[in-house]
C-alpha cells in the first residue's frame, strides 16, 4: 500500500508541473458572500426618506388601530350600563311591588325589616333581595 501511495504522490506531482497555472473562471453566482456597500448619498438620502415614510404609516397605523380598539371598548362598557340601568329600572318596579305586598308583620316582613337596617332605604334592600333571588 505504501509503494501505491508513493505512485500517485509522483504523479500527482508531475501532472500538477506539466499544468500551466492558468486562472479558472469564476462563475456566473451572484456575490452572496460580498459585503453590503452602502449606496450613494443621494440613493441613501432617498432611502432613508422612504424608511421614515413607512415608520410613520405603520406608527399612525397602528395608533388608529389602538384608538379604535379604545373606542369598541368605551361603546361595550357604555352598553353594558345601559343594559344594567334597564335591569335595574325592571327590578326597582318589581321590589316596589313587592314592597306593597309585603306584611310588615309576617316572618317574612320581620326578616326584611332586619335585613333593611344596612341599607339606605327598604327599596334599595328589597332591589338587592330580589336580585339575590
Amino acid at each position: 500500500m505504501d509503494s501505491i501511495d508513493k505512485l500517485l504522490a509522483q504523479i500527482k506531482a508531475e501532472y500538477d508541473s506539466e499544468q500551466p497555472k492558468q486562472p479558472q473562471p469564476k462563475p456566473n453566482v451572484p456575490n452572496v458572500g460580498k459585503p453590503f456597500s452602502p449606496p450613494t448619498n443621494k440613493s441613501a438620502s432617498f432611502i432613508d426618506n422612504l424608511l421614515a415614510e413607512v415608520q410613520a404609516d405603520v406608527a399612525a397605523q397602528d395608533q388608529a388601530e389602538e384608538s379604535r380598539k379604545q373606542q369598541e371598548i368605551e361603546q361595550e362598557r357604555i352598553r353594558q350600563e345601559q343594559i344594567k340601568a334597564k335591569q335595574r329600572e325592571g327590578l326597582k318596579k318589581q321590589a316596589q311591588d313587592w314592597l306593597t305586598k309585603l306584611d310588615p308583620f309576617s316572618p317574612e316582613g320581620l326578616w326584611f325589616e332586619r335585613f333593611a337596617e344596612s341599607y339606605s332605604s327598604k327599596l334599595e334592600a328589597a332591589i338587592e333581595y330580589l336580585q339575590t333571588q
